[in-house]
């Protein structure tokens, strides 16, 4: 599919500085972030109907790149056989009766109360880029405009345009963006997710443009200072617009990067034992950031948590993810439970697809498992979302929808109206074109309705 970030009805990085830009520039990245936001913040503020009965404030999502095996995870078909289950036939049971999950997720297991599990979600697109464009935006690939996902939907309706008042981003992506396709869409740069880069279990993470490593912050502070003596465009043009807007937002980036807002990022003011829990990975470690990142009112982060895309040796890399995947998302979700986060957060788990149920045991594979958009499992937590459910189910052998399809349009409606977001909003186009947040059923976008029974 290809992707508009810089085409006629893109993001507009032809006319605006983008962050790598301004830091090729010699300005700080922070500040190039936050000077970027503030010089396209032309716009009305976005509306949506019933924000004040929103019950979610954030959404927390744990994208597993690549497409995990629904088989192995969240919906277990042990009497389908070895060609389906490989090695992995003895599923076990939650805390919840009657649902059972992956032998290889027991701490998960202990926690189902606190989410719920979509075993129809369906779309049919085996293909990364198109099946990820769907799977994030709900709109079908290969249109004219390439629409924003809701991660830039959620920046722009629960972001600066609604208010938001934090010098963290709206929107941040840990640790690296896909590439799939340009997550803002034709919404523009400004509506383009921070990516941290860098590795959250090493100490320090080093954040692109908050955190410097190497450089302490005795120096950061000397070069400010060096900084403002040298700084003798703005003494010779006092009052202009541009040089003063500058001027705040490096503050701002310092007061981020020197001040208490770029302490969220330094995980070692958590306890030892608490970061174990996580589990001292990348993946264990992002998820208690963005814990720590909701805490200080970010509406929207995603775990861009790759190495999924098992095509060959699929159970002995699955055996590792699982492990991590377990202890990082079972943690989040009870640290959320505890500081009583999690009736606000969303917490939604997938990928932009599942892996073919029936297990390639032939040279190269060697028991691999390829890309499956016909049915994979989410799973859903907080914000509204009940737990301890199950919606829909998939045939004996998870090749087939049984029974109550999940389509993206569904599963990112009900988020929505968690948020209080209107699915019907406008976005605001470019080209002054009508663009709503959801498209309707007279677009042609496939539903199975919302997800009433878990809300």
């Amino acid at each position: 599919m290809r992707t508009q970030d810089d085409s006629q009805h893109g993001s507009f990085a032809d006319e605006r500085i983008s962050r790598r830009q301004a830091v090729g520039r010699g300005l700080l990245g922070a500040a190039g972030l936050m000077l970027g936001g503030r010089l396209e913040a032309g716009e009305e503020p976005a509306s949506s109907s019933g924000r004040a009965n929103a019950k979610a404030k954030s959404v927390i999502q744990v994208w597993l790149w690549g497409g995990a095996s629904h088989i192995d995870t969240f919906d277990p078909k042990p009497d389908a056989g070895p060609d389906f289950t490989g090695p992995l036939r003895n599923p076990i049971a939650t805390n919840v009766a009657g649902i059972r999950i992956g032998e290889q997720l027991p701490e998960l297991a202990k926690c189902a109360d606190k989410y719920s599990l979509i075993r129809s979600m369906t779309h049919g697109i085996n293909g990364h880029e198109t099946a990820a464009y769907l799977v994030q935006t709900a709109r079908e690939p290969g249109g004219r405009d390439v629409y924003p996902c809701a991660g830039a939907v959620v920046s722009l309706f629960k972001g600066y345009n609604a208010g938001y008042q934090g010098l963290i981003p709206p929107y941040i992506v840990v640790t690296q963006p896909q590439g799939r396709f340009s997550e803002a869409g034709f919404l523009g740069t400004r509506f383009k997710p921070f990516a941290t880069g860098g590795d959250p279990g090493r100490v320090p993470f080093v954040v692109e443009g908050v955190v410097a490593q190497g450089i302490s912050e005795r120096r950061q502070k000397d070069r400010r200072a060096l900084l403002g003596k040298l700084n003798s465009l703005t003494h010779a043009m006092p009052g202009d617009p541009q040089l003063t807007l500058l001027d705040q937002c490096e503050k701002q980036a310092y007061d981020l990067i020197l001040g208490d807002a770029g302490k969220v990022f330094d995980l070692t003011q958590e306890s030892e034992a608490l970061r174990d829990r996580y589990g001292r990975t990348t993946f264990g470690q992002a998820c208690l950031l963005c814990r720590r990142l909701v805490e200080r009112g970010v509406p929207y982060i995603t775990i861009n948590y790759s190495g999924w895309d098992t095509h060959k040796g699929h159970f002995q890399t699955v055996q590792r993810k699982h492990l991590e995947l377990d202890k990082g998302l079972a943690t989040l979700l009870l640290d959320l439970s505890d500081r009583g986060l999690l009736d606000s957060t969303i917490v939604w788990c997938c990928g932009e697809f599942g892996r073919t149920p029936r297990v390639d045991w032939q040279p190269p594979w060697n028991g691999g498992r390829g890309h499956f958009g016909k049915v994979f499992s989410v799973l859903v937590a907080g914000g509204g979302f009940q737990g301890g459910r199950v919606v829909g189910s998939s045939n004996e052998t998870g090749e087939e929808v049984k029974d109550r399809p999940v389509y993206p349009v569904d599963l990112i409606g009900s988020m929505y109206q968690l948020l209080g977001i209107d699915p019907a909003a406008k976005l605001p186009h470019p080209q002054g074109q009508l663009a709503t947040v959801l498209p309707a059923a007279a677009d042609g976008a496939k539903s199975g309705g919302l997800l009433t029974e878990i809300m």
